[in-house]
């Protein structure tokens, strides 16, 4: 692992009625303990795992917007500007690594086209063949089998967004071929209970209003998920009910 640990500089916050320090979880949070090679964020929909997974892109320089230090585009801004209230601990510091938000990979895309396009070996950084011309999934999957790289830290905002069930599973595949090396660290934002099944990982749920540490059993997309398939009818004859 690389990055240690995070912190909220609390002294340096002037309202913590603003957002994005309304938002509960951050509102009390004073630091995170990395102690897995790979760390799961979970929680509902504006629990605050993607605003504090891009802060720490911020601080890391990789574009907001996604990619690594050498990707500069131009995107619309966040309004959350958390990262300028976190502090990194590193152990050692690197530099290398990748920022990927599901929401905003198109643009990401076409810039990486717009580079690749100046290379020696145009797309040889993701299997040969632009981006664009690869379905949503695959070029999610091209860029995680062939420019994910070790030495590196990798940020990944909801990355199941475009994956099916099958390659969720490929993906797992990749995550540990990456790990068991030792020179990588993941930060996963997710939904997913096929990707939260990862083997030694922690999760770190932000419902509830703060972030701690749970396990995947008690997560609450794991028991949802198999309740419904476990009580499909029955849930949607309730949902459904007049």
């Amino acid at each position: 692992m690389f990055l240690k640990k995070v912190t909220l500089l609390r002294d340096k916050i002037a309202d913590f009625n603003r957002f994005p320090f309304s938002i509960p979880a951050i509102n009390q949070l004073n630091e995170i303990l990395f102690t897995s090679q790979v760390t799961f964020f979970v929680g509902e929909n504006g629990s605050g795992k993607s605003t504090l997974l891009e802060a720490i892109a911020n601080k890391c320089e990789f574009n907001p917007a996604g990619g690594s230090r050498n990707n500069v585009y131009e995107l619309q801004e966040s309004d959350s500007h958390l990262g300028d209230y976190i502090r990194l601990s590193w152990l050692p510091k690197v530099t290398n690594g990748f920022f990927l938000r599901a929401e905003s990979f198109y643009h990401l895309s076409l810039h990486l086209d717009e580079m690749e396009l100046e290379a020696p070996q145009p797309y040889r950084s993701y299997g040969g063949r632009p981006l664009h011309k690869q379905s949503h999934g695959e070029s999610f999957m091209s860029l995680f089998c062939h420019r994910f790289k070790e030495k590196a830290i990798y940020l990944l905002d909801e990355p199941e967004a475009a994956l099916s069930p099958a390659r969720q599973l490929a993906f797992l595949r990749v995550i540990h071929d990456l790990v068991k090396g030792g020179n990588v660290q993941m930060i996963i934002a997710t939904h997913s209970p096929i990707l939260l099944g990862y083997p030694n990982a922690n999760i770190l749920s932000f419902d509830g209003g703060r972030i701690h540490p749970t396990e995947y059993e008690n997560t609450e997309h794991v028991q949802l998920t198999r309740y419904f398939l476990g009580q499909r009818e029955k849930i949607l004859a309730e949902l459904f009910r007049d």
